[in-house]
């Protein structure tokens, strides 16, 4: 069994998967000549970054979207409830199992990552100070570290950190789960992360490798998780707002911090293929995807090629995975005055053909009768072609995460992959943050001012030119005049702005809200999609995944289950 952990949790000394980007791997503990070139270490940290794109796929993707099922944004999708069964058990709260695959998958994949990445740190430490980028570099690697240990603890709570250097074998038996509380994991995490935002250059010449902004906004996410404290041992409930933690988010969302970043005029420009909208201006760090780059199918996005609707002789084998659920599709509502409605759950659903929507609402969800993509060669219909699942998941689909159908950016492989790049971190997401920590220090008009500010952005968009008269949609958004209750719109801006982007569970889990709002929307999401009929959502268990059962099994007692009774 201990030679099981030793595997799965992977050793720091051992480069743990089959190759490095485009090379072969020497394999086995370096040796000194090894450590002491900077080629050779160069290459430990190009195959650090090189993994958080090769170690995820369809069913584990680091953007999250198979998890995000368990919110109110999308419903699962596929050919039914029997297709990717262990999510539809996430989906609907019941059945989870400490042994599904796809629990332990995730934490496996994240954990190689991380062997990488402290293959690389430890090689770094070792450089002598004539290595003039090693500081540099170690700060590029910290932040890995810190990313995807956060992946990490989003979805699972209590993890071990892999945070030693020149770890032993006899130090991965003894990692613990539950070594740190709840607050002192994230301020693990942060601390590698000021490391990072102390060392890194403010700009990269490489697009892929973080800036000190991006540490500044990886940073402003931790610390707003960290300020919703969840430290007691049998629940997961939030038990205050730190207000030390939120001074720290408005420190870290500075605009001074973020010279030569903003808000792209146009919100769908975050979401196109094309190289000349990739690493634009609201772009602050993202996972970078190429095609004809001498690779073969280049070094394209896989992890969306479930997600791609089945558009016959256009898009064959297109899974029609995760789709946005009606509610977010109400969600987009706007009133006479172009404002959010703020509850969507008002048993009434958003009807294109007599209600006032936000433009959002057009750029971010395919509705029927309307263009897949834009292209009007594809509307969207109440059609098999449109739903696989015959409307069990309903017609909408997801147009953040695909590519027009006729475009040279659609290529098709063992799934559907494109070169558009992922943000994992844009300035949107920046300023949402300032606005949220702004509202609970009861500074209610800078955070209405911040959030007015991208609902301006959003009424500016070309892409839905001629929608009105061709269509008939009703496109009206306006800024708020007053600050009413700050807090819920920023909290309601977030939905709406984030929309498909795997952030909704996560926010509800981190406000202390998910019990309230996911038993609520089964509640009321029974009759668009049957399935939520048997949902429960149960507090105290539902909001983290169990510790995968092979994890505990090999840990030999030093892993700690968590909450729930799973």
């Amino acid at each position: 069994m201990k030679k099981i952990v030793y595997i799965i949790i992977c050793a720091v000394l051992f480069v743990s998967c089959d190759s490095f980007l485009n090379q072969d791997v020497p394999q086995g503990i370096l040796n000194e000549e090894q450590v002491s070139d900077p080629q050779y270490v160069d290459n430990l940290v190009i195959s650090a970054y090189a993994i958080f794109i090769s170690s995820e796929d369809i069913n584990s993707s680091f953007s999250m979207w198979n998890f995000d099922v368990r919110s109110d944004d999308a419903y699962k999708g596929g050919n039914g409830t029997s297709d990717g069964d262990v999510f539809h058990q996430l989906e609907i709260s019941q059945g989870i199992l400490t042994t599904n695959w796809n629990i332990n998958d995730m934490w496996v994949r994240l954990y190689n990552s991380l062997s990488r990445v402290n293959a690389a740190i430890d090689a770094l430490n070792k450089m002598d100070d004539t290595y003039q980028l090693k500081e540099q570099r170690l700060g590029e690697m910290y932040f890995l570290r810190a990313y995807g240990h956060f992946l990490l603890k989003r979805l699972y709570k209590n993890i071990p950190f892999v945070i030693k250097g020149n770890m032993t074998q006899e130090d991965y038996l003894a990692l613990s789960n539950t070594e740190y509380t709840n607050d002192a994991g994230w301020q693990v995490i942060a601390n590698d992360l000021e490391y990072s935002f102390r060392v890194l250059p403010e700009t990269q010449a490489d697009k892929g490798r973080p800036t000190k902004a991006a540490a500044a906004a990886l940073l402003a996410k931790v610390y707003l998780y960290k300020a919703y404290r969840q430290d007691e041992p049998a629940s997961h409930r939030v038990t205050e707002i730190n207000a030390e933690d939120i001074a720290k988010v408005i420190t870290y969302t500075d605009p001074a911090l973020y010279a030569g970043y903003g808000l792209e005029p146009d919100f769908h420009n975050n979401f196109r293929p094309e190289p000349q909208y990739e690493n634009g201006i609201e772009s602050i760090w993202a996972m970078q995807y190429s095609m004809n780059d001498g690779t073969k199918n280049g070094n394209l996005n896989w992890s969306y090629g479930l997600i791609v609707p089945n558009i016959p002789g256009v898009t064959d084998g297109g899974c029609d995975f995760y789709k946005p659920s009606q509610n977010l599709v109400n969600a987009f509502h706007t009133d006479d005055a172009g404002l959010p409605l703020i509850d969507t759950y008002n048993n009434k659903d958003f009807n294109a053909a007599t209600d006032n929507a936000d433009p959002r609402l057009w750029l971010t969800i395919g509705l029927p009768g309307f263009p897949y993509m834009f292209n009007p060669n594809y509307m969207v219909a109440k059609t098999q072609t449109w739903s696989r699942s015959n409307g069990l998941y309903g017609y909408n689909v997801s147009l953040k995460h695909n590519v027009d159908p006729d475009s040279e950016y659609l290529i098709k492989g063992a799934w559907w992959g494109s070169p558009m790049n992922r943000i994992v971190l844009r300035y949107a997401d920046v300023m949402l943050m300032r606005a949220e920590a702004l509202a609970l220090q009861n500074k209610g008009s800078e955070a209405i001012n911040l959030i007015n500010q991208l609902r301006v952005r959003a009424a500016q968009t070309g892409m839905l030119n001629g929608y009105d008269v061709n269509y008939g949609a009703k496109i009206r958004i306006m800024p708020y005049g007053d600050t009413g209750d700050a807090l819920a719109r920023v909290k309601m801006e977030r939905r709406l702005e984030m929309a498909m982007e795997s952030e909704r569970f996560f926010d509800l889990v981190r406000w202390g809200e998910a019990e309230t709002v996911i038993n609520r929307y089964y509640a009321e999401e029974a009759d668009n999609c049957a399935i939520y009929s048997a949902a429960r959502f149960t507090a105290d268990k539902n909001e983290y995944l169990p510790i995968p059962y092979e994890q505990i099994a090999a840990s030999n007692g030093h892993y700690t289950q968590n909450i729930g009774g799973w």
